[in-house]
């Protein structure tokens, strides 16, 4: 009797296991625009790029439910080309690569290469342009590298409460020095109705054992937006201080030796959206650079941008953006995918997100 009892637990089990729901999506976004470049050294650029408004990629999403209110999650998501089809030379799944817990009560946590709070809060809150096109933010804000995601990396992220979220996240270095090369990154959002407000932060080593020290990085962004209904308005400033804590997306753009990247530095960025016409959307900022050493390398940015909803998954838009370089500083027009070889920057093309 205890025997037939025991194996009718074992095969419940089984079978609660065998019928959990699980599900995998594919996804992607295949995105292409003409880029013309004016202003930079390398005269007058015209191409035709990908990733312009948004990285080009495709990605695999799953989740399985193991009852509970608990579910297993991952994310694979690789980026490539859309004007040559040649896939990322960093990598397969160089975006984003992760697997770990989600629970309705507890949060979620998650193993792998993820994007940093600090890029969601800049990508998702602060910028109008979200981070494309040739207004995005990415151009004058600390927004490269381990700025945007990170391997090796474990991220907390709680459940909402009346409105609330956190999220943390630390990166393991993996050096014989602990903290050679790891990262951590901290969050809190607030959403409200038609306010969206978040704070990052972001603490990156970047000193490799057995090289020269190079120091610490931090950076810190407060973002939010609120819409009023017939327009959304954009505010967002960024302090940046320590090694790497802003590095150029292009120094070597006006001079044939690289220009130094500031230690010290704050960003502020104002913009905002508005409807044109049922299906258009107007897009426009303003950013500026304060560079806070003697160099006083600073950068001013204004961009303007329109975008058009051909359906919901197909859109296309124009962008135009131009950067004043003061002092020698070494600022460039780029898009979500690309620095940009000058100082303006106008971009026309085409996104399908699937």
């Amino acid at each position: 009797m205890k025997k037939t009892l025991i194996s009718l637990v074992v095969l419940g089990a089984m079978s609660s296991v065998a019928h959990a729901q699980s599900s995998v999506t594919i996804y992607g976004i295949v995105d292409a625009g003409l880029v013309s470049e004016r202003g930079g050294k390398a005269g007058n650029v015209t191409k035709v790029s990908s990733g312009v408004g948004s990285a080009s990629r495709i990605g695999f999403r799953g989740t399985e439910d193991l009852g509970g209110g608990l579910s297993a999650v991952f994310t694979l998501e690789s980026g490539f080309a859309t004007d040559t089809g040649v896939g990322d030379a960093s990598g397969l799944f160089q975006r984003q690569s992760f697997v770990g817990l989600v629970s309705k009560q507890a949060g979620s946590l998650t193993l792998g290469r993820q994007y940093t709070p600090l890029y969601l809060a800049l990508s998702q809150v602060a910028d109008p342009f979200g981070a494309g096109l040739a207004g995005s933010a990415k151009n004058l804000f600390a927004a490269g590298g381990g700025n945007v995601r990170y391997s090796n990396a474990v991220n907390y992220k709680s459940p909402n409460l009346s409105g609330f979220a956190v999220e943390f996240q630390y990166g393991a270095g993996e050096q014989s020095n602990a903290n050679a090369g790891r990262q951590l990154g901290a969050g809190l959002s607030y959403e409200n109705g038609p306010l969206k407000a978040r704070v990052a932060y972001n603490n990156r080593n970047n000193n490799t054992v057995g090289a020269a020290p190079v120091g610490i990085g931090h950076n810190t962004l407060f973002a939010a937006n609120y819409d009023f209904g017939k327009v959304k308005g954009f505010l967002a400033y960024q302090d940046d201080k320590g090694a790497l804590s802003s590095a150029l997306p292009n120094a070597t753009a006006y001079t044939a030796a690289a220009v130094p990247a500031s230690k010290d530095s704050d960003t502020t960025l104002v913009g905002l959206t508005a409807p044109a016409g049922v299906n258009g959307t107007v897009i426009a900022s303003y950013i500026r650079k304060d560079d806070n050493e003697m160099a006083n390398r600073d950068a001013d940015q204004w961009a303007l941008g329109y975008s058009y909803a051909l359906s919901k998954r197909t859109n296309t838009y124009v962008a135009y953006a131009k950067i004043k370089n003061k002092r020698g500083a070494s600022y460039t027009v780029g898009g979500n995918s690309e620095v940009g070889s000058g100082d303006k920057a106008f971009n026309l093309g085409i996104k399908h997100t699937f």
